[in-house]
Parts: C-alpha cells; structure tokens; sequence
C-alpha cells in the first residue's frame, strides 16, 4: 500500500512539475519552425496597410520556406488583427508570444506599434515594422524599421517642395500621430530654409469635410498642397478640390500609397498627384520587379508599398538569422535578438523590393527614396 501511494504521489507531483513549466514556459518554441508573429489592421479604416503587409509577409514566407528554410528548419507566421488600435495590441501579443513567437515585424500602423515596442523591450524581443514609421517606435536597442521614419519624410518633403514651388500650403491631422510627426519636421526644416508656408489641419471629429482647409490655402495663393495623411482622407481632400475648381498640386508622404485602387472608377482625378515611397511597382530593378511578378501571381495584384515593407521585413530576419549563424530552433527570444542585432549593427546590407539597406544601433534604415507620380 506504501509503494502504491508513493507511485501515486510520484506521479501527481510529476503532473504538476509537468504544469508548472508548462505555464511557466508557455512562449517556448513547440512547433519545430521559427516563429515570427505580428499584429496590424486586418479590419477596419486602416486594413490597407494590414492586408498588404500580411500578404508581403506571407509570400517571404512561403519562399524562404520552398528554398528549404533556414538549415532545413522552416518559418511559420501570423499577424493578429489589432483594428489600428492600440488597447487590443497587448492581448494579442501576449497571445503570439504564449504560441512561441521568436521575431517579430512589430505592427503595420504607429499608435498600435507604439505599444508593441513597449511590450517587446522589456522582452527583448527582436522586432523590425515594414511601416510604423513614428519616431518613438524604435527607441529601444530590440527595435528596427523598413520604412522611413515620419522625420525623414518631413525632411525631404520640405525640401523638395521649397526647391520648386513659392507657395507652399499644408493639411494635416492634428489627432495622428503619424501626421504629426511628419508636420513637425516639415515645419522644422522649412524654418530652417527660411520659408513660409500656410499650414491648416482637421481632426479625426472633422476629417468629412474640408471646405475651410481648401478655401485658406485657395485664399493665400498655395500652389502645391502637402499631405502629410493618410490616402482616405487625401482622397476626399483631391476630390473636394476638384470641386471648387481649385487647380493646385498635391503632394504626399507613403501614407497616400493604395490611393488609386481607393479612387476606384474616380481615380483619373489624382492625375498629377505625387507622394514620396520607397517603393515603385513599376521598377525595373531585379529584385523589384522579382516581387512584384511573384506578389501578382499568388494574390492576381499589384503590390503597394506596405505590401514591399513586409515582405522585406521578414527577409532582413530571415537573412540577419542566416548571417548570425542562428541553428536551434528553440533559441530564446531574447537570444535571437541580441544575434540579430548584433548583425543589423555591423557590416549588413540588404537589398530588397523597396531599395537596398544598412542600419546602425538607431534602428533606421539608410536608403534611397522614390516619387511617384500619378497617371
């Protein structure tokens, strides 16, 4: 009877050693594959961005996979829907990091990002976003981006509108913050250029109607329009515009990429209209124009930026992975980021669909930018 209970005894404290490093160790690696995870728009105002992402993501994935993986062992994926939110960010990073997540592309759009990079740190959890591109997104050492930075694009916009036009008006989105961001460097860098320009701005409360915003800059003359926002409400600015007859030119930031498949049969209004990309569909560079025939045939369409951003995110882990030497496929988080940026650090290049890239310690990549012209 001893020997019984002590069987017994045994073998319930062996369930419960068992349980205990179950829950303990629940973002252990169990699937036999790398895991990168993500969350971005799948639903909502900002799907866009979240579906070309996930989708440029996913066909990283399936061919790093059909070339065999990284040493024999493949890469499994997911992004959980986070409905541009930001509250709905920690739930499903808890979740991707319960299944084993190892890497991860971050989040598709900056206030959700915001929160990832804040979970991710204390993790140190080796995350690169295709397009959250908020200066705050990549404080932490864990933290890298694709995309150019909202600083960056306001830099370059300036300018390169100053070189061109005398006058120079601005609507932005006092509520976001990637058109906040972007503002203020423009604004900065037009400071220090020592030109003027007529700024207005609308909020999330008031972004149907732009009659005021469009009437000020018609009154003081503005010959081209900066808009530093995204394509919905670009759209409706353009096409207000158009309206009232005023003849004046836009130009844009990577948020005004997918305007013309928005427009739909309306499109021939954004003629004319250019914004600012590291990425052109029309490209005629090798791995460019490689993507975008494969990107056509899995999914029957043409590839936008974010789509090119997340597909070169997952590449740039991939190929930082194979140059570190990675070869466990339960290697740790927290381990597997310390290899990889030890690696975006150093001497790394990357050629990519949206350009070929370095990083230093800041997390930005160093590339070349594109305008693209629409017509």
């Amino acid at each position: 009877m001893k020997k019984l209970t002590r069987i017994i005894v045994l073998a319930l404290v062996a369930v419960f050693v068992l349980a205990v490093a179950c829950s303990c160790g629940g973002s252990e690696n169990t699937n036999k594959t790398y895991f990168i995870g993500a969350t971005g728009p799948l639903t909502g105002g900002a799907s866009s961005y979240g579906i070309s992402v996930n989708q440029g993501a996913q066909l990283a994935i399936d061919e790093i996979n059909a070339a065999g993986g990284l040493n024999g062992v493949k890469f499994s994926y997911e992004m959980i829907n986070d409905e541009h939110d930001a509250s709905k960010v920690t739930s499903a990073y808890d979740t991707l990091k319960s299944k084993g997540m190892q890497a991860s592309i971050g989040s598709v759009t900056s206030a959700p990002c915001l929160q990832f990079a804040s979970l991710s740190l204390d993790d140190n959890l080796f995350f690169i976003t295709p397009s959250s591109s908020a200066a705050d997104v990549i404080e932490g050492d864990n933290a890298y981006r694709i995309c150019f930075g909202d600083p960056d694009q306001g830099i370059i916009v300036a300018d390169t509108l100053a070189e061109e036009y005398t006058k120079i008006g601005v609507i932005y989105n006092s509520d976001d913050a990637y058109s906040n961001g972007i503002y203020e460097a423009f604004a900065g860098q037009m400071g220090e250029l020592n030109r003027e320009f007529t700024a207005t701005s609308f909020t999330e409360s008031t972004k149907a109607v732009f009659t005021t915003q469009l009437q000020t800059l018609k009154a003081a003359g503005c010959e081209v329009i900066f808009l530093p926002i995204y394509y919905q409400e670009a759209f409706l600015i353009i096409k207000e515009a158009k309206s009232m007859n005023y003849e004046v030119n836009f130009f844009g930031c990577d948020g005004l990429d997918g305007i013309v498949g928005y427009a739909g049969n309306e499109a021939s209004i954004l003629t004319g209209v250019k914004y600012f990309t590291p990425f052109d569909a029309a490209s005629e560079d090798e791995v460019a124009s490689a993507f975008v025939e494969a990107y056509e045939a899995k999914y029957g369409k043409t590839p936008d930026q974010f789509a090119a951003d997340g597909y070169d995110a997952v590449m740039v882990i991939y190929e930082a992975m194979k140059k570190a030497g990675v070869n466990d496929v339960n290697i740790s988080a927290s381990a597997l980021c310390d290899k990889i940026t030890e690696v975006l650090n150093g001497d790394f290049t990357f050629k990519g669909a949206t350009g070929t890239m370095t990083w230093d310690e800041s997390g930005a990549p160093t590339k070349a930018p594109i305008i693209v012209t629409i017509g």
